[in-house]
């Protein structure tokens, strides 16, 4: 009998398969799907130092999207973690982070393109990063590219110095960190497994999440 090489990630780490109910974004990939009200999602890096992009747009009307600026503003902070809610560009709750095992994430950065690889990554090949795997995803939703906000950049880690300069560090999450948000409202959830080089230290590797319902 042929014995079947173990499966590993693209860095070549030992490949976890997702938890009992969860469900795998690959490495380099995007989805979409339903959330409904009182559910909710459980976002987990089950390698570690992996990013991933969430968007949230209302599902009775998607022009009704998440929003850094509206969450900024009513949570007055930018370092969002237990308790913060994400707001939408109509001055909505749309998410709550009810549990926080990282307590890093981003909310300043667009989600990387094509754009973003010509740009910061001019020796590397071109990926449609994740805004290309959004809007794809997205697609059958309704929702246009051009509709696509800044992303709630789940376990990315952007300091921002004292002069107000930003820089892109590897996420700090082990394997099996995660974030849980309830929905406050019947969502359209947006979710990849990051793109760039920098936002996940060099290596791809997939995220899990989870639907608990209520």
């Amino acid at each position: 009998m042929t014995e079947t090489a173990p499966r590993t990630n693209q860095d070549g780490s030992a490949y976890r398969a997702p938890a009992a109910g969860a469900i795998e974004v690959a490495p380099r990939s995007g989805t979409a799907f339903e959330l409904r009200k009182g559910d909710v999602l459980r976002v987990i890096d089950p390698e570690g130092g992996q990013v991933s992009d969430m968007l949230a747009f209302m599902a009775a009307d998607p022009r009704e999207v998440i929003s850094n600026g509206r969450t900024f503003d009513y949570e007055e902070r930018i370092r969002l973690t237990t308790g913060n809610r994400l707001w939408s560009n109509r001055s909505t709750p749309m998410l709550e982070i009810i549990e926080d095992s990282v307590g890093t994430h981003d909310f300043l950065l667009t989600p990387c393109s094509e754009a973003t690889f010509r740009h910061f990554y001019r020796d590397k090949p071109v990926h449609r990063g994740c805004f290309g795997n959004l809007a794809e995803a997205l697609a059958p939703f309704g929702i246009s590219p051009d509709a696509i906000p800044v992303a709630f950049n789940i376990f990315m880690n952007v300091p921002v110095a004292d002069d107000g300069s930003l820089r892109v560090l590897p996420p700090p999450t082990k394997a099996g960190d995660y974030i849980r948000l309830r929905a406050l409202d019947d969502l359209i959830i947006g979710l990849t497994a990051c793109s760039a080089y920098d936002s996940c230290g060099g290596t791809f590797k997939p995220i899990h999440y989870r639907i608990e319902r209520r």
